[in-house]
């Protein structure tokens, strides 16, 4: 069944203008440390509006906005920091939990990230004992967590932020998973690590795409496999910073998953030339 909406876009620009003079001067800790429920409100105003599968023809016409990629540029960067911000708020209440499994299984997209770290591990044609690596781990690492726990791999994430890198590392002990998991402070430019690694997975929000796969492409052994994922629908499609982003020729592209309730993601598989 076609659920795509034809709608008249001009409420959702007045929508996209007003949110954004609501956000436009917020700093990041302004966000990061906010926890207003008119904050929350707007967050989830625009999860909702995300959720709009609309049609290509009112998307064209959304783009062709004088203002448009003024208010997109500002509008991911505020989803960006209040999904960071959650995702902190999530990594502590681990921490302070006697059950910390329960806790992480109660999670509202727990299934998303199982269903995600399934694909991921079928699709790069993983086994039991292999490395991956997770470019962008964040605060709480749970597609490493899903895939070290439920398919016995080893994992390494790469978190530039040193909070961010020393919280997900408290969790990991939390979760009794310390000898399956390290986690490297440090960015792309790192890379490549003496640990052989049988996949590299690019985090969402793991920024600037195209020089991060600029520099894979230089480093990485030929054949080695990478991993990323993006939104190819609607306004979660537009709302995404990397739907422009273009892959470097050193890369090809061998599979394309797309989402599946409840995952909104599409996972692609690269191998290097």
């Amino acid at each position: 069944m076609n659920n795509i909406q034809k709608i008249d876009v001009k409420p959702l620009i007045a929508e996209f203008r007003q949110i954004y003079t609501q956000i436009k001067d917020l700093k990041e800790t302004d966000i990061l440390d906010n926890s207003s429920p008119e904050l929350y409100a707007v967050f989830k105003r625009l999860d909702e509006l995300v959720s709009l599968d609309i049609d290509e023809q009112s998307i064209e016409v959304l783009f062709e906005s004088p203002d448009f990629n003024i208010l997109i540029v500002e509008i991911s960067r505020f989803r960006f920091l209040y999904n960071l911000k959650l995702e902190i708020e999530k990594a502590k209440s681990l921490l302070e939990s006697s059950n910390p499994w329960q806790t992480l299984q109660n999670f509202t997209f727990y299934p998303n990230y199982l269903q995600l770290a399934r694909t991921e591990y079928t699709g790069s044609g993983l086994k039991p004992k292999d490395c991956v690596l997770f470019l962008g781990s964040g605060p709480l690492p749970l597609s490493l967590i899903m895939l070290c726990r439920e398919h016995g791999l080893f994992g390494i994430g790469i978190e530039q932020d040193g909070k961010r890198a020393s919280l997900s590392r408290e969790v990991i002990d939390c979760l009794g998973l310390s000898e399956s998991i390290e986690i490297i402070e440090g960015n792309h430019f790192i890379l490549p690590l003496k640990t052989r690694c049988d996949l590299y997975m690019v985090a969402a929000q793991a920024e600037p795409k195209e020089e991060i796969f600029e520099h894979l492409a230089k480093v990485l052994p030929k054949g080695s496999k990478v991993s990323y994922r993006l939104y190819e629908k609607g306004l979660r499609r537009i709302l995404d910073s990397n739907f422009l982003f273009k892959l470097p020729s050193g890369f090809e592209e061998y599979l394309r998953v797309q989402p599946e309730p409840p995952v909104n993601n599409t996972v692609v598989f690269l191998k290097k030339r």
